[in-house]
């Protein structure tokens, strides 16, 4: 039983200003925009990171952008959790998607990292990867021989950034009812 209602909702991505609007900062996007809506400022430096805490819908939520670099967003993570005694199944992770079309989102309880650096990181430094995350999709690489690395870094064709930037509601709304705990509720609304 889980009896602090507190949660960690970390967006992922790259922290210098050349990686804005690429697939791989898809997950800072979708947190910037749940600051937005939930008027909490994401300025405060710790945790090898930006934090803000604040409240949305009767929870406390602290919201996380680490400054890591992708690949080692669990030490920016982990330490945050530890500070506040989050256990993992509240600690939020959004994160981009190649496996799945620009803007759709899939919800997972938990299950491995599926290849992505990120969350690989995440899952060695939490020790678990029973955690929830939202993955939003942004497309798949145009051939089998392209790039990985240059694919994820490369900026969003507006038609993608657009379908993106469409679901932050359905991200918000998909993030509160994991708080609420009806995570399979998200799953059957949301994973379309």
């Amino acid at each position: 039983m889980i009896t602090n209602d507190i949660w960690l909702i970390a967006g992922l991505g790259n922290p210098e200003a050349k990686y804005n609007g690429t697939r791989h900062n898809a997950g800072f996007a979708a947190l910037d925009s749940l600051a937005a809506k939930w008027g909490i400022q994401v300025s405060k430096a710790k945790f090898q990171g930006l934090w803000g805490q604040g409240e949305a819908d009767g929870h406390k939520v602290c919201l996380l952008k680490p400054l890591t670099y992708m690949n080692l967003s669990g030490d920016s993570i982990a330490p945050m959790a530890a500070f506040f005694k989050i256990p993992p199944a509240h600690v939020i992770v959004l994160c981009d998607d190649i496996t799945q079309p620009p803007g759709k989102l899939r919800i997972r309880p938990s299950g491995s990292a599926g290849g992505h650096n990120g969350l690989k990181s995440i899952i060695a430094r939490l020790g678990t990867d029973q955690f929830p995350r939202i993955r939003i999709g942004v497309g798949a690489k145009p051939r089998p021989d392209y790039d990985l690395a240059d694919w994820v870094l490369g900026r969003l064709p507006e038609a993608d950034a657009k379908a993106l930037a469409d679901r932050s509601d359905d991200i918000a709304a998909a993030a509160r009812l994991i708080m609420d705990g009806r995570l399979p509720e998200a799953q059957n609304k949301y994973n379309r």
